[in-house]
């Protein structure tokens, strides 16, 4: 049965409640296109997925979109600072919603090319206000949440024991943010965090404290609720999200719910890129568009990406992405032509020991050694390979089969090379056999192989 690593009881436990799987992911800040990193973050999601359906059980994976509420300065020096998305739209000087669904699309494409099924739940922060405004009234009532003068509302920090169980960042040892005027006034504790911040701008809404917007950790919180309901196996995301939005996340969750909403959370590691984290500053940023114009096949990334664990910092390089696509144009030849040969049943021993390296952890790394081995066995029917990659591209995702029943392009003619071609068939048609083969000797000279049938003349251009 899969296990995986959680970062709350800091040990490796199973994760299959049965024969399902409720899951959610945090999903991207739709300001800017997502990078190759925090689409590794997806990966984890999607792999945790397929592997789940292998063992036979439903997946129901919610995976929302922010539109709204997570601030450029998330120490939230000012509560009502800037948002990513206004601040996007104000330097591409288009409206908000314009600027959050042109890279919500671009992400939703860049996914798919990497093969991350689409989940069962997208929700828009934009569009689950009222969620969002219940939970927080709810948390109020509990006596969880507290209003300000000015319309804020503070999630109560010492009102949530169990604070700190996911990064370790317990109450007692956290220590005051840095303001330009010291610690926000506005707090009981200094650890409390806004719910709803008091704005008169775009991208706000009526509430009972006054207009405002959304913190962004009350978003997952609220979207989950209401996907998944108050039992969810599984929440997944980058480690970076452990303190402080996971952590506020499952303070919300669970002071709403009287009871532990999450079963088990699951964290993936930093990307860096030759060696260093990617930023613009650094000018290390890349795109998938960038591995496709490079002349790579994106499945590359996802292979490049698996070849690592989830949970060890990975630093990606052009080489590594280049060597992925060796490896998956390889293996998809290989596929096609093991896909010749007569049908076998799949290597069993080699299957039997990827599936179990997969279940330890995702431990892929180890699933592609294992095939390695079976491509270069020698004993092993070219059938039953064929059948055993089949099976695990099921979790792989690489699209191993894409060149079965292709038939190579023919290379294209040299220049000049047609319309000797075309002389050379009126001078056969006029039995003027000297100029044919003259022709034939010119075409050859260029490259290109002129075969004579009882039709015409066949060309081929290539060595010769």
């Amino acid at each position: 049965m899969l296990r995986l690593y959680d970062t709350r009881s800091r040990r490796a436990e199973p994760v299959l409640n049965g024969r399902s799987l409720r899951m959610y992911t945090c999903g991207p800040t739709v300001y800017r296109h997502a990078h190759v990193g925090n689409l590794r973050s997806y990966l984890l999601s999607d792999l945790i997925r397929r592997v789940a359906e292998r063992h036979r059980a439903r997946v129901v994976v919610c995976r929302n979109i922010t539109d709204v509420g997570h601030l450029t300065d998330d120490a939230e020096i000012d509560p009502a600072g800037e948002d990513k998305v206004l601040a996007r739209a104000r330097a591409e000087g288009r409206p908000p919603h314009e600027v959050a669904r042109f890279y919500e699309e671009a992400f939703l494409a860049d996914s798919a090319a990497l093969n991350i099924r689409p989940p069962e739940h997208a929700p828009r922060a934009t569009e689950s206000i009222d969620p969002m405004i219940e939970l927080i009234a709810k948390l109020i009532e509990k006596g969880h949440a507290y209003v300000t003068a000015d319309g804020s509302v503070f999630f109560a920090a010492e009102s949530f024991p169990t604070y700190g169980e996911i990064s370790g960042n317990r109450l007692d040892r956290l220590r005051p943010g840095h303001r330009v005027d010291g610690v926000d006034p506005r707090k009981r504790h200094h650890a409390d965090w806004a719910l709803w911040k008091p704005a008169d701008r775009e991208l706000t809404w009526d509430s009972p404290w006054g207009r405002g917007f959304p913190g962004w950790h009350v978003e997952c919180s609220a979207m989950s609720l209401r996907h998944l309901g108050d039992r969810v196996d599984l929440h997944t995301g980058g480690i970076d999200l452990r303190f402080p939005h996971h952590e506020d996340e499952r303070a919300q969750s669970d002071a709403a719910a009287g009871h532990e909403v999450v079963a088990h959370w699951a964290h993936g590691e930093h990307l860096l890129f030759e060696g260093r984290k990617m930023a613009k500053s650094a000018g290390n940023v890349v795109l998938l568009s960038d591995v496709t114009a490079a002349g790579l096949d994106p499945l590359a990334v996802r292979l490049a990406l698996l070849e690592h664990r989830y949970r060890q910092q990975m630093n990606l390089t052009w080489e590594t992405l280049r060597a992925a696509d060796r490896t998956l144009r390889r293996w998809r030849t290989r596929v096609a032509q093991w896909a010749e040969s007569a049908s076998r049943p799949m290597s069993a021993g080699y299957v039997s020991r990827a599936q179990e390296a997969i279940d330890d952890d995702l431990d892929l790394p180890a699933a592609l050694r294992i095939m390695r081995d079976l491509e270069r066995d020698e004993g092993e029917p070219p059938g039953a390979k064929f059948e055993a990659f089949l099976h695990l591209d099921h979790i792989l995702a690489l699209d191993l089969s894409a060149d079965i029943g292709k038939v190579p392009a023919a290379p294209p003619l040299p220049g000049g090379a047609a319309e000797l071609l075309r002389q050379r068939a009126l001078a056969r048609e006029a039995g003027d056999w000297p100029v044919a083969d003259r022709l034939r000797a010119e075409l050859a000279a260029l490259g290109v192989k002129v075969t004579d049938t009882p039709e015409g003349q066949i060309a081929l251009s290539g060595p010769i």
